[in-house]
């Protein structure tokens, strides 16, 4: 049996402390704001087969529809001359003025190029504009082996 270890992170925003973007040549951080569920479902079978993402598999297109329409949901993609390289989805908990970093990851070609610590700073600089009071992450035994250690 595979024993998974599972954290719990956060980022408070008296504890938040800005630091400097600097992507790569021909790299960008761009939200999608046309709400494609096509996006998150092709990230989430690349970047989570290497990482047991099972749950969604299953999902038919409506329930991937659905999950991407909540107002307070965001899907971020990292491109590369207009290729995929990576995404970040997150949800803002109005009720908790919290946000939660939910699924993160870079697609296999691209990873070993410390890509995943730049989308992972993006994620924190784009939501502490809207001044929550913490976000927080899980990450897992599961996860790419740098995931935790970006987090710190």
């Amino acid at each position: 049996m595979l024993k998974v270890k599972r954290h719990f992170l956060e980022i408070k925003l008296n504890e938040y402390k800005e630091k400097e973007l600097n992507l790569p040549r021909s790299f960008e951080i761009v939200l999608d704001n046309k709400k494609d569920f096509n996006i998150n479902k092709f990230f989430y079978k690349k970047v989570g087969a290497d990482h047991y993402w099972r749950d969604r598999l299953v999902w038919s297109d409506k329930e991937w529809e659905k999950y991407v329409s909540n107002v307070n949901f965001e899907t971020w993609v990292m491109k590369k001359n207009n290729k995929f390289v990576g995404f970040y989805e997150k949800e803002f908990h109005p009720s908790m003025k919290e946000v939660e970093l939910i699924n993160m990851g870079i697609l296999k070609e691209y990873r070993g190029k410390k890509l995943g610590s730049l989308l992972l700073s993006h994620s924190i600089k784009k939501t502490f504009v809207i001044k929550p009071l913490r976000m927080w992450v899980h990450t897992c035994s599961l996860d790419h082996k740098y995931a935790l250690q970006n987090c710190n």
